[in-house]
C-alpha cells in the first residue's frame, strides 16, 4: 500500500493498467477488478456499470452482494473495499472529480443533492431491462468518445456524466419511491447514523449519542439491536475501527497520531481498542497492509 489513504486517479490508472492522461476523469473497462480488500477512500467520484458477473462491495459498514446488471455510485468520502464474488466480472467505471464536472455548472451542490453517492444503502442500483439498455448505450458512447482524439472530448464526457447522474436519479424515482431502506424504516436508527457520521472522530461513548437523541443509553442500544442486529455500541466501534484502518494505511502518520486523531487518551488505549475489534495490534495491521 502506498503512503496515502486516499486513492488518486493516477493510483486507479495503475491499478487497472490504463493510461493516466493527467485529467480530472478516468474511464476504465475492467475484466478483472483488483479486489482491494483493505478499506480506502478515493479523491474522485465513481460511477460503475457492472455488465457481467458479480462482486462484493463493502461501503462503510454496509455489505452489498452485487449481480449484473447493476450501477454502483460512490462519493470520495465513502470508505470502500471489494472482494471477488465470481470468476466472471466485466465492469465499466468512470472516475471523475467534482471540480471537473462542475467547472461550468451554476449549482455547486449538484452532486451533494443526489444522496445515492453518499448513502450506503443507496450505492447499488440493480437495473431493470429498460434501464440496463439505457446505461449500456451511455457507456458505449463514453467508450467511443475515449477511443478517438476529439477537441471537445472532455466536454462530451462531462455531459455524459450528467446524463448518468440524471438516469440514476430517474431510476430511483421510478422504482424506489415506494420502498423503504433501513434508514426510512427506522427513524431512530437514521438519526443515530447521522449523528455517528458527524461525531465518531471525537465521540465514541454511547452516553453522548443517547443524550443527543433524548433517550436512555439502554433504550438506544436495545432499539438499534432490534432494528439492525447490532447494538449501538457495536455500530460505534465498527465505524471507528474502519476509520482507524484507513488512517493506519497512511504511513506518514504515526500510530500515536492516528490515536490522537481518533480522540483516544493515549496510544495504549487505542491499541487495546483496535486489537479488541480486529484481533491484531495497529502495528501488526500496518505490516499486513
Amino acid at each position: 500500500m502506498d503512503d496515502i489513504k486516499t486513492f488518486s486517479l493516477s493510483k486507479h490508472s495503475r491499478l487497472f493498467s490504463v493510461q493516466d492522461n493527467n485529467r480530472e476523469y478516468l474511464f476504465v473497462q475492467a475484466a478483472d477488478h483488483p479486489y482491494l480488500e483493505e478499506p480506502y477512500r478515493a479523491e474522485s467520484y465513481a460511477i460503475a456499470f457492472l455488465k457481467e458477473g458479480g462482486i462484493h462491495l463493502q461501503a462503510g459498514l454496509k455489505h452489498h452482494d452485487i449481480e449484473a446488471p447493476s450501477i454502483i455510485a460512490l462519493a470520495p468520502s465513502v470508505i470502500r473495499s471489494f472482494r471477488k464474488r465470481k470468476d466472471l466480472m466485466k465492469m465499466d467505471i468512470l472516475f471523475f472529480k467534482d471540480t471537473f464536472l462542475l467547472e461550468r455548472h451554476a449549482d455547486l451542490f449538484f452532486l451533494v443533492k443526489h444522496n445515492f453517492f453518499e448513502t450506503n444503502d443507496l450505492h447499488v442500483v440493480h437495473l431493470e431491462p429498460l434501464y440496463e439498455t439505457r446505461f449500456k448505450k451511455i457507456f458505449e458512447l463514453i467508450e467511443l468518445t475515449q477511443s478517438v482524439v476529439n477537441h471537445h472530448q472532455a466536454e462530451i464526457i462531462r455531459n455524459y456524466i450528467f446524463a448518468l447522474v440524471y438516469e440514476i436519479d430517474a431510476y430511483y424515482r421510478q422504482y424506489s419511491l415506494g420502498t423503504q431502506t433501513l434508514l426510512n424504516a427506522y427513524p431512530l436508527f437514521a438519526k443515530f447514523r447521522q449523528l455517528l457520521a458527524r461525531n465518531y472522530m471525537k465521540e465514541r461513548k454511547l452516553d453522548f449519542y443517547a443524550r443527543q437523541l433524548h433517550v436512555t443509553r439502554k433504550y438506544l442500544s436495545a432499539a438499534i439491536k432490534k432494528q439492525t442486529g447490532k447494538s449501538a455500541g457495536e455500530w460505534i466501534d465498527e465505524t471507528i475501527t474502519l476509520e482507524a484502518k484507513v488512517l493506519l494505511q497512511n504511513r506518514m502518520l504515526t500510530v500515536s497520531q492516528v490515536s490522537e486523531m481518533l480522540n483516544f487518551s493515549d496510544q495504549s488505549v487505542f491499541g487495546k481498542f483496535f486489537k479488541a475489534n480486529t484481533g491484531m495490534s495497529p502495528v501488526e495491521y500496518r505490516k499486513k497492509t
